[in-house]
């Protein structure tokens, strides 16, 4: 397929407009209509119902827009990885939501910072939306998020597991069980969470944890965002389900204990289709 005549194709429908798209490319409308009618009879497949100067996509052109962008996506990170590669070294840039420490992240890709020693790794905290864009657009080369969300334009596949575990302000009753709580201690607790419901894969799962066993929660958002949610109980006084390690923390001011049973959270890794990675393959691979 010829990208040039792709990415002409993805600029008019996102545009929605053959006039609109002439001008952001800098062609003849003339020029940009034959283009994508090449584009078509490549194809063997039209890609817009013209309705005058009304166009909307088919079937085929819907299938086209969401593959195509993901194809011209790819297109530019390799370009990027044979422009580093000639310049004699390799970098890697993973990003997270705030939902997975640093600390989490690093033992998740260890496998291939001890496995290509001469990759330079950068870790970068982005929101959802954010980091999903990133992928997109070659930014970052891997995603990493708690969910189990399908992503169409993406690929994905999960990394890992944390156990759920409960952070409590010291002092509070739950706060001295060294050797665990219920879930169904929480009941009549307020929890911390750092998202709103229907915002956050990890709120959510938080939530239906607490309903599948037979309760439902009171909660409230942390007012400090992008701080780890171990200190919520500091500002809210709430509980706050985290992926931390048992014992005390935050100055000895919050502790933290297993939930039992215990309750794992996928850890989802995402990048761009149509492209092909030692370094991701390792990571993959356990």
């Amino acid at each position: 397929m010829d990208l040039r005549r792709l990415h002409q194709f993805v600029t008019v429908a996102e545009a929605g407009s053959f006039t609109r798209a002439a001008a952001q490319l800098h062609l003849s409308q003339q020029a940009l209509s034959s283009s994508v009618r090449q584009l078509e009879s490549d194809l063997g497949a039209p890609l817009f119902d013209r309705d005058g100067r009304r166009i909307t996509l088919t079937p085929a052109g819907v299938t086209l827009l969401r593959e195509g962008r993901a194809l011209l996506a790819a297109a530019r990170t390799v370009g990027d990885h044979v422009r580093t590669a000639a310049s004699g070294g390799l970098h890697w840039t993973v990003g997270h939501t705030p939902a997975l420490s640093g600390a989490e992240v690093y033992t998740l890709i260890e496998p291939a910072v001890t496995a290509f020693p001469d990759v330079s790794f950068t870790l970068r905290q982005m929101y959802p939306d954010a980091l999903l864009a990133a992928v997109l657009d070659g930014s970052i080369d891997l995603a990493l998020r708690r969910g189990v969300a399908p992503t169409g334009e993406l690929a994905a596949a999960i990394i890992g597991y944390h156990r759920i575990r409960a952070a409590i302000p010291a002092g509070h009753r739950l706060a001295e069980r060294a050797a665990g709580i219920a879930i169904t201690d929480l009941v009549g607790e307020r929890l911390a969470l750092w998202a709103p419901p229907g915002s956050s894969y990890f709120s959510d799962f938080l939530l239906g944890a607490c309903r599948r066993a037979g309760f439902e929660p009171d909660y409230l958002v942390s007012r400090v965002q992008g701080a780890a949610m171990v200190a919520a109980p500091l500002t809210t006084g709430a509980i706050a389900l985290v992926t931390a390690e048992p014992g005390p923390t935050m100055g000895d001011r919050v502790r933290v204990v297993d939930v039992d049973p215990p309750l794992l959270v996928p850890a989802q890794a995402l990048w761009q289709r149509h492209t092909l990675s030692e370094v991701r393959d390792r990571l993959l691979s356990g």
